[in-house]
């Protein structure tokens, strides 16, 4: 693969044979019509993301259908603002086509051969339906469904893609985060890690933590959330929306490149709970002075519940997983979204924290469960292998016992730049034809993970 913002990065995915010849195959020049990209009822930040970059196989100019309102404003005011920016503008040029049929205009027009999607999530598979009917290729942010009837279609969606030898493709962001790359990277190395071990519900195999928050900034100003964002009907429960990057990433890095079945996975505990945000902390974020109707529902006596936060646990291919995402209202001062994961190992777990300590930055350490020879064994593996993918790269002994890996800041270029990076490997993708073998089942398996998970715990 090629044309990463950051070359090097890309490197560090090819750990298979498969893949570098998945990648020999696409260093061809590009045989296919310039990407042109719809997208379709932007209602949330991610959908500007991804044009925050411009890409030369795709066409700088690219169609809006969406119903008129605030949302689609504030697509377009995003989109205007990486227009007119002093350094590296883009150059998009932006056809709109508002009205309440906005779906069906797209359809029947179809000025484009790739349909972009990211907000409400309750209506998302009803337009990758629709749109793989159509012929169109789909890039979707996450997550694809949000209940089990949405499963359902998910499964019927693929099916009807690759009849009619169209894409569908998620956006995961997180397989491109520096620390996420390089515990995976150090995993695949017998000699530092060993193999990841059983593990048990107590004490999981791997497990990954996701702390978010209401109330942010992207792209340098204060991010207003629709009020809908809020109402889990329609944008999910948290058991199945942040969750689906970090059993994703469970699946990658545990597992990488092989096939996973619904059948490797057995859902062992989930549960979930509400944030509770007051008046005044919903009316910041979304600049409305009192919750709408549809989210009466949800309202108490201390404030607006909103189940926000999951936890479950697992067996995968016969490993304990553990996955919970937490929603805060608003991060402290100069702090952000937040991730914690281990991957216990026979000779070393391999642990990101990003908590005070770490500056609020995601930092790796390997705590070895080895004494001597670890340092000559990692040290080599840095030398010989790591060095190759990520230059620079050091690991400095703590005073207790741990290991921390300094990674170079060039490979920490921030949540934001990791759309492009996704949209460069999509774009890749859709060039050659097809998706590696084990992406699409592992799709699947994905949200059949989630979707488990939410069962079990709206039953508990």
């Amino acid at each position: 693969m090629k044309n990463y913002l950051i070359g090097i990065l890309l490197l560090s995915l090819s750990f298979s044979c498969a893949e570098k010849q998945f990648e020999e195959k696409n260093k061809q020049e590009p045989t296919m019509d310039k990407v042109k990209l719809m997208t379709l009822d932007p209602g949330h930040f991610h959908s500007a993301l991804v044009q925050k970059t411009m890409y030369p196989q795709v066409d700088s100019t690219v169609y809006v259908f969406a119903p008129e309102g605030p949302e689609v404003q504030d697509f377009l005011n995003k989109i205007e603002q990486y227009n007119t920016r002093a350094e590296h503008p883009t150059g998009w040029n932006v056809k709109t086509n508002f009205g309440d049929d906005y779906l069906e205009q797209m359809i029947a027009q179809k000025p484009g051969n790739v349909m972009m999607v990211a907000g409400k999530n309750s209506k998302k598979i009803d337009y990758i339906l629709e749109a793989v009917k159509a012929g169109l290729n789909v890039y979707a942010d996450k997550p694809l469904v949000i209940n089990p009837e949405g499963f359902v279609k998910l499964k019927e969606a693929f099916e009807i893609a690759e009849e009619n030898g169209v894409m569908i493709y998620d956006i995961m962001t997180e397989r491109f985060e520096s620390t996420t790359m390089m515990q995976k990277l150090f995993s695949t190395l017998p000699k530092v890690f060993g193999e990841l071990v059983d593990g048990t519900p107590d004490e999981p195999a791997i497990s990954k933590e996701s702390v978010h928050h209401f109330f942010k900034y992207v792209s340098g100003n204060p991010l207003v959330r629709p009020a809908w964002f809020f109402d889990v009907n329609e944008e999910g429960e948290g058991i199945v929306d942040v969750t689906t990057h970090l059993v994703d990433l469970v699946q990658w890095e545990a597992f990488p490149e092989q096939i996973i079945d619904s059948t490797d996975v057995e859902m062992l505990k989930a549960k979930r709970w509400p944030t509770v945000l007051s008046l005044e902390e919903f009316t910041k974020v979304t600049k409305l002075s009192d919750y709408p109707e549809y989210l009466k529902k949800d309202v108490a006596k201390d404030g607006l519940n909103v189940y926000s936060n999951g936890e479950m646990i697992y067996k995968i291919k016969g490993k304990h997983a553990k996955v919970s995402v937490i929603w805060n209202y608003q991060a402290p001062e100069g702090t952000g979204d937040t991730h914690y994961s281990i991957m216990r190992g026979t000779k070393c777990d391999l642990i990101i924290k990003q908590g005070a300590e770490e500056n609020y930055k995601p930092v790796l350490y390997i705590q070895p469960s080895i004494k001597s020879p670890f340092e000559d064994i990692l040290q080599s593996a840095i030398d010989t292998q790591i060095q190759k993918l990520f230059p620079g790269t050091t690991a400095e002994k703590m005073s207790d016992g741990l290991w921390k890996i300094n990674i170079p800041d060039e490979f920490k270029i921030g949540h934001e730049a990791h759309f492009a990076q996704v949209t460069d490997n999509y774009l890749q993708y859709l060039e050659a034809g097809e998706l590696p073998e084990w992406e699409i089942p592992n799709m699947i398996t994905k949200y059949y993970t989630t979707i488990a998970a939410y069962k079990m715990a709206k039953e508990d």
